[in-house]
């Protein structure tokens, strides 16, 4: 049997001891409880309080996609309709538009693209004189082959794709989000749960790094057991284990890789909490993640920035984006970082080296083709799998300094990502959209393990403690197309929407394999003054190697039926065909057993139902099955049986500001069969893993509440609160390694005021108590890390209107935490981080 490493590796669930049976006990006990009804009360006092804030932003978003149905005509009552449809306020002469006829428009369009089809080949443009007001100009860039045709010159429209989140400066998207439905619904429509980090969010709270999404993002907790690109750290939602990921809304292989992506590539990421088997294949009760790349745009645009923080951190970024010809219709764009760091964590350094580049054509006034590579490189010296023991050999607590690490002085780790990808977007005049995706992903790895966590030292002499040792190294590779096509149909004298869709992945590799784990035993002397050094560890020599293959493939379909002004049934499905197999060939001749599973037209369905009760207010439901196949292990040759169960929630949304503003309450519950935990009565695999039994019955049970986009004019806010508690069909508590409750908050605020304006902000995580037991020296004590809290502050100003400084405070009053409840890995001390941004 191989050491090779995989998800199965590191999940771990334990049972409470003496739980009390009820699942959602309404009575929540201290911070808690006044964390939930500030937040509550925050969102019902909304509409009330709304209006009587200053400088609200009623002006349309150029990023806002609406649905508009403009008949050929005059151009002049065509812009006046689209005016009144798009509440923009729109100036012109009408002798600018006397004769001049338009196409008209229908479908989803921002206000940019729907001025550039409504102009199309009249000469104007329109300009924008502030938000949500424009002026038609004639237009500064003339065509050529238009003007040798005796035709009027055609416009061209410098902006930004429809649904970026950069450059509008919020924190919430004012855009539809296809990654629930693909059907291009807004937060509002969406009947599910969906926060979206955007780019502001980003560049606000210094974020680079995906880890960092994890804990910033409401629902979502982050085990971090070890460094960073480690296999045993996990994302965790509504009680489950996160393993649904996307880039561009494409199905990606799932794997502890995904952990160390650097955001330099990324637009923003959208998190739709709850299953999500329609587009994604497979219903994970957790959440999917989808990363959303950024585009080129059609004018030049570039910026360079630095940044230098603690532990010798040093980051430089530069990101050009530039048209390839006069009118953009060709255009590319280039993203470059390097960054080196140490941590507070002993003798760890860390390296970094990213690129990313697109280009993106129009090949035809409604048809789009992309392309582009994306590279990250992740290299670790002296990582750990995990932090020092909790207990020492007596049974008390350790308590060792935050700087404390279990690695090696021999351990590394070599990770790089490499990704190839290209889309075909085609809008028809009806509406009707067809788009085409291929991602190509390798993710190769080269990982050597040392870590001290075997045995616990003793409490006076710091002897005893022994090391584990291996090696995995492999490349991954998967390949995945996702083709579609959406658009609106009538029926009944009423207009609805329809997605219709078929996509694929395959992943292999191939994984030597170097035996089960190698102990040195009392490799440390003392673990109180350790430097990391052992006795040579005997070279890691291959002795199987092992071939992995998985093939994911599944039509679906969803329609968005509106049976009456206000109503909207969502309703969908997926037939999804799975296999996968695993063969090991062991070099010393000695027989393997191949492992296969599969499942063929298994059907998920999905169903949605969204009333609007106030014109900001709506209410929605919405159920979801959950199939997800396992690759936990009952034996040496048998895995779990798929996760199988249904999932509902229902709720209230709100936005207000032309979407600026979302408000959400939900409430849900999942029921499962197979669940997997670890099964404590029988003996370890050859790999050294603890294997895995199916639970039924369980069910977990939570609600959320959350705040984000604009208060006022200049004022952003993100907030939420989750609760989450898991049991099995007996009463007992499932996953307490991850806290039952969160809430996480950031604000920020511009002083136009000071200077050319003085941007404050500030939040706070706050983690409940989580727990695990069988801990210990002899595997009979629980660990328990309390609630706590940690704020993080910012401050920026422009020099200019192209020179920005910012300044980052994490862990403002130096809070001190675990990470996990399996070993001493702490979260980061009080940091700094200045950063200086240029714009061309």
């Amino acid at each position: 049997m191989t050491s090779q490493r995989s998800s199965r590796l590191r999940r771990t669930s334990v049972r409470a001891a003496n739980p009390s049976p009820a699942l959602c006990p309404s009575p929540l006990r201290g911070v808690s409880e006044a964390v939930l009804r500030s937040v509550l009360g925050a969102a019902l006092l909304v509409p009330a309080v709304l209006p009587m804030l200053p400088g609200q932003a009623h002006a349309q978003s150029v990023g806002e996609s609406r649905h508009y149905s403009i008949a050929a005509g005059s151009l002049d009552k065509a812009l006046t309709a689209f005016a009144a449809s798009s509440g923009v306020m729109l100036s012109f002469e009408p002798s600018q538009v006397q004769g001049l006829q338009s196409a008209g428009l229908q479908g989803e369009h921002t206000v940019w693209g729907g001025f550039s089809l409504l102009l199309q080949g009249t000469g104007l443009e329109a300009q924008s004189r502030g938000p949500g007001s424009y002026v038609l100009r004639k237009g500064s860039i003339q065509s050529s082959a238009a003007d040798a045709a005796g035709a009027l010159p055609g416009v061209t429209v410098r902006s930004r794709r429809t649904a970026e989140s950069e450059g509008t400066g919020s924190y919430t998207s004012i855009a539809p989000v296809t990654s629930a439905t693909k059907l291009g619904m807004t937060l509002r429509e969406t009947p599910q749960s969906v926060t979206v980090i955007t780019k502001q969010r980003m560049e606000d709270q210094g974020i680079t790094q995906m880890d960092d999404i994890f804990r910033q993002t409401t629902g979502l907790t982050f085990v971090q057991v070890g460094s960073q690109g480690t296999d045993n750290n996990a994302v965790y939602s509504r009680g489950f284990e996160v393993d649904n990921y996307q880039i561009d809304g494409v199905p990606q292989l799932s794997n502890w890789l995904t952990q160390t992506a650097d955001m330099i590539a990324y637009d923003r990421v959208e998190v739709i909490r709850g299953a999500n088997g329609l587009t994604n294949g497979v219903g994970s009760p957790a959440a999917t993640i989808n990363l959303v790349r950024k585009r080129p745009f059609a004018d030049f645009q570039a910026s360079v920035t630095g940044t230098v923080g603690s532990w010798d951190k040093r980051r430089v970024e530069a990101d050009i984006s530039i048209p390839f010809n006069d009118s953009g219709s060709v255009r590319g764009r280039v993203a470059v970082a390097l960054q080196e760091n140490e941590s507070w964590v002993d003798r760890l350094k860390e390296e970094k080296r990213l690129f990313y580049g697109i280009v993106e054509a129009d090949l035809g006034r409604n048809t789009k083709l992309s392309g582009g590579l994306e590279y990250q490189q992740h290299d670790a010296d002296e990582g750990a799998r995990s932090g020092l023991p909790l207990f020492f050999s007596d049974g008390t607590p350790t308590h060792f300094s935050r700087s404390s690490s279990s690695a090696t002085n021999w351990a590394y780790s070599r990770q790089t990502q490499k990704q190839f990808f290209v889309s075909l977007d085609h809008q028809f005049d009806s509406g009707w959209a067809v788009r085409a995706n291929f991602n190509q992903s390798r993710r190769e790895y080269d990982d050597v393990i040392g870590y001290a966590i075997y045995q616990a030292p003793d409490r006076v002499t710091g002897a005893g403690l022994g090391v584990y040792g291996n090696k995995w190294n492999s490349a991954p590779t998967q390949r995945a197309l996702d083709l579609y096509a959406s658009g609106p149909f009538e029926l009944f004298g009423r207009k609805h929407e329809l997605v219709a869709g078929y996509n694929v992945s395959r992943t292999t590799y191939d994984a030597p394999g170097y035996g089960s784990w190698r102990v040195l035993a009392n490799a440390v002397p003392n673990v109180f003054d350790w430097d990391g050094s052992t006795a040579a560890i005997a070279p890691f020599v291959a002795s199987s190697m092992t071939h992995f293959s998985e093939r994911q493939a599944g039509w679906y379909s969803t329609v968005r039926l509106k049976p009456a002004d206000g109503l909207a049934v969502i309703l969908g499905a997926r037939i999804t065909d799975w296999e996968r197999s695993t063969r090991d060939k062991n070099y010393d001749g000695s027989a393997s057993t191949p492992i296969s599973q599969s499942e063929k037209g298994k059907l998920v369905p999905y169903a949605g139902l969204v009333v609007d009760v106030m014109p900001q207010w709506s209410v929605y439901g919405s159920y979801t099955g959950i199939f997800k196949p396992q690759d936990n292990m009952v034996s040496e040759t048998e895995y779990l049986d798929p996760l199988k169960g249904k999932a509902y929630e229902v709720g209230t949304k709100a936005s207000f500001f032309k979407e600026r503003l979302n408000v959400s309450l939900a409430v849900f519950e999942i029921r499962q069969d197979n669940f997997a935990v670890e099964n404590p009565t029988a003996p370890p695999l050859e790999n050294g893993n603890q294997p895995y039994m199916a639970v039924p019955g369980t069910v977990t049970r939570g609600y959320e509440a959350e705040v984000s986009g604009e208060l006022a004019r200049g004022w952003q806010l993100s907030a939420g609160y989750t609760f989450s508690k898991s049991r099995d069909r007996e009463g007992d508590a499932l996953v307490t390694n991850v806290p039952q409750q969160q809430f996480k908050l950031f604000s920020s605020y511009r002083l136009s005021h000071v200077g050319r304006g003085l941007t404050l902000g500030g939040g706070v995580v706050y983690m409940g108590d989580a727990y695990t037991d069988r801990v210990g020296p002899s595997r009979n004590q629980r660990f328990t890390q309390p609630a706590y809290a940690v704020v993080d502050l910012m401050a920026r100003y422009p020099f200019s209107d192209k020179l920005s400084a910012s300044v980052n405070l994490g862990n403002a009053f130096n809070k001190t935490y675990y990470t996990s409840t399996s070993s001493t890995y702490y979260g980061a001390p009080r940091n700094v981080n200045l950063t200086v941004k240029y714009q061309f």
